[in-house]
């Protein structure tokens, strides 16, 4: 059952009908209704800012007997392929963990030779959308918080492909418990981020839980395979090779934007815009880096990860960008699966909507 206040958060038909999409579709739907229909122009209303706790993600510390809506969520995010859930009321869903950011609309290019297949060899190019947003609590410089982008690879560079396209997505993060990093230039977003559970002090909590429901519907709660790139567009009988980690840093030829106690939906912006004009006037670029190196250590609340030979093969270059009502409810980013060979298919900890191993 809907519950009319979050949405449809369970899988649902109209995730189960899903074809593909239509670049166009979803980006004129992102743009449709912004919360400022000018940003940051005099007398626009404030930004949204939401708040994340016990409560509104899991109905409270003591929620038996209640639907278990944040497990239904978390399935939905890994077995829809949906790229818009609009919901029968039109209205979308509730983005438990992360429900205030930026949608940006540009291009995935690989320029480098790489070993990988589908989107991640040398030559590719792809229509992107991504979402920037921050967790832990914060969404200001100076607080505690944890960024990350999120996007979806079309496999065309036509704006106005005819046919509906199935998408490649992706997620990436900073350190899950939050950091006080300054600027998004300084941020590192990563398939595989660190987590430092007790740095959120109390508020750590959510995350204990967090973790719990994710290791029932998948297996591994804090690292999101990239296989779905190296998938993408590959003949079908060719053997996937994706990478094990992939980052995203902002390029450094981009600047350092000012303001004490910045939201970072401003930040974004004001790479792309001038306040109070609605004309994009730059790009924000990031580096696309690739590692097989990695290592993990720690205790299941202080996970680190070290890496060797971080090497950039290609950009994200966005052009256009919106804070907007279905930017924060409506867009769907899939979360891919562990699989225990994250080239193998068949080593998926979910095939078809049930968890298998």
């Amino acid at each position: 059952m809907q519950d009319t206040e979050i949405g449809a958060e369970q899988f649902t038909d109209e995730d189960r009908l899903y074809s593909g999409s239509r670049f166009r579709e979803v980006v004129d739907a992102l743009f449709a209704n912004p919360y400022q229909q000018v940003w940051g122009r005099d007398g626009e209303p404030p930004l949204p800012n939401t708040e994340v706790t016990i409560k509104t993600v899991f109905g409270g510390l003591l929620s038996r007997g209640r639907p278990p809506r944040f497990e239904r969520a978390s399935e939905r995010s890994l077995d829809s392929g949906a790229d818009l859930r609009w919901g029968p009321d039109r209205k979308g869903f509730r983005r438990f963990l992360h429900p205030d950011g930026v949608c940006l609309t540009g291009r995935w290019q690989i320029t480098e030779d790489t070993p990988y297949t589908g989107y991640f060899s040398r030559g590719s190019s792809a229509l992107l959308v991504a979402r920037f947003s921050s967790g832990a609590g914060g969404s200001r410089r100076g607080q505690i918080r944890s960024m990350a982008i999120v996007g979806k690879l079309f496999p065309t560079m036509d704006p106005n492909h005819p046919t509906p396209l199935r998408t490649a997505n992706f997620i990436t993060q900073e350190d899950i418990g939050g950091t006080r990093t300054e600027s998004i230039n300084d941020a590192e977003l990563r398939n595989a981020p660190d987590v430092t559970v007790f740095r959120r002090g109390p508020a750590g909590t959510i995350l204990i839980k967090v973790a719990s429901v994710f290791q029932t519907v998948d297996k591994q709660p804090t690292i999101r395979q990239v296989y779905p790139i190296a998938e993408l567009g590959k003949p079908p009988g060719q053997p996937t090779r994706a990478p094990e980690f992939m980052r995203l840093l902002v390029a450094p030829g981009q600047p350092v934007m000012p303001g004490a106690e910045l939201d970072v939906r401003d930040e974004v912006m004001s790479h792309i815009f001038d306040r109070g004009d609605a004309t994009p006037k730059r790009t924000l670029t990031f580096n696309i880096e690739v590692t097989d190196e990695g290592d993990t250590s720690g205790s299941p609340f202080r996970v680190r990860r070290t890496f060797k030979n971080w090497r950039r093969i290609g950009t994200m270059v966005f052009d256009n960008a919106v804070i907007s009502y279905n930017g924060d409810a409506v867009i769907h980013f899939t979360h891919p699966t562990w699989r225990e060979d994250r080239n193998d298919p068949s080593t998926a900890t979910r095939i078809n909507g049930v968890k298998v191993r």
